[in-house]
């Protein structure tokens, strides 16, 4: 993701785009290919080796952990693009960026758009539940991304690089929007007690209290992941300089951050039952 805003400064610069790149960038791919390959593909096995209702109910996680098995070939090629300096590697690196960009935001805003639904309109949520709406909806989404796989891959090829950053840092900002609307409302309504709760508020404040917290460190998850990444964005727009302190920070906190969605569904399924859980 770090190639999507470096050296658009300097005609002498724009020759060689991946020549800026410090060693944190570099630790930082290897982090995610090296712990995000496994971790991703752990997930996606146990959900394809699930039951068909479990399938079904986890299709959004199914499908964003394909996208990530995607970032972290992306991660891949860099290294050896960087390392090797195989300059060839550059289309399809740019080609595999709209994964980082697109695909991950738009899968995880399915997700708090699901939750939203589950659990603020109920009835809504059932009528669309069946398989069937998920896989359109991913459909059009992997449309979409695909769309931006190749934006990503013109813009290194005609070297409109200033371009990718407003296309991107409006849509992370329009994308966490959505989520924080959706995750905001959920909490608000786990929050408040529904009638006849009280009857039965033993048996159900333990998973209502599962729930919040899980919805809450979603929260925060998408305001690490996201703003960091939009400050570094707007900046550039608006300076047309790279501040790479500031980009450093984001792409640790966009790297790091993309390991919690994983973490919490496998310690859901109970593969991480040594981690604390309200």
């Amino acid at each position: 993701m770090s190639n999507s805003t470096v050296n658009f400064t300097s005609p002498e610069a724009s020759t060689n785009k991946f020549g800026s790149e410090n060693s944190l960038d570099l630790y930082l791919y290897s982090i995610n290919v090296l712990f995000g390959f496994p971790t991703h593909s752990y997930v996606l096995w146990l959900i394809i080796t699930g039951t068909k209702s479990g399938v079904a109910s986890e299709f959004f996680n199914l499908n964003l952990s394909v996208c990530e098995i995607g970032v972290c070939l992306n991660c891949l090629l860099f290294i050896l693009s960087s390392c090797f300096a195989l300059s060839h590697l550059g289309t399809s690196i740019w080609f595999l960026l709209g994964l980082i960009v697109t695909g991950r935001p738009l899968f995880q805003c399915l997700m708090c758009v699901e939750r939203y639904l589950a659990v603020v309109h109920p009835v809504t949520f059932l009528k669309y539940k069946p398989l069937r709406y998920r896989v359109i909806c991913c459909g059009v989404v992997w449309i979409i991304i695909i769309g931006s796989c190749l934006c990503g891959m013109f813009c290194f090829m005609l070297n409109y690089v200033f371009v990718y950053t407003w296309f991107f840092s409006p849509q992370f900002l329009i994308l966490l929007s959505i989520q924080l609307f959706c995750l905001v409302a959920v909490l608000r309504t786990l929050k408040q007690s529904g009638p006849g709760e009280r009857a039965r508020e033993k048996e159900e404040n333990h998973m209502k209290r599962r729930a919040f917290y899980l919805i809450l460190i979603t929260t925060l998850t998408m305001c690490v992941i996201y703003i960091p990444m939009i400050i570094y964005g707007i900046s550039v727009i608006v300076t047309s300089k790279l501040i790479k302190g500031l980009f450093s920070f984001g792409f640790i906190c966009y790297v790091f951050g993309g390991f919690v969605q994983p973490v919490v569904y496998l310690h859901r399924v109970g593969k991480l039952s040594c981690l604390c859980w309200p």
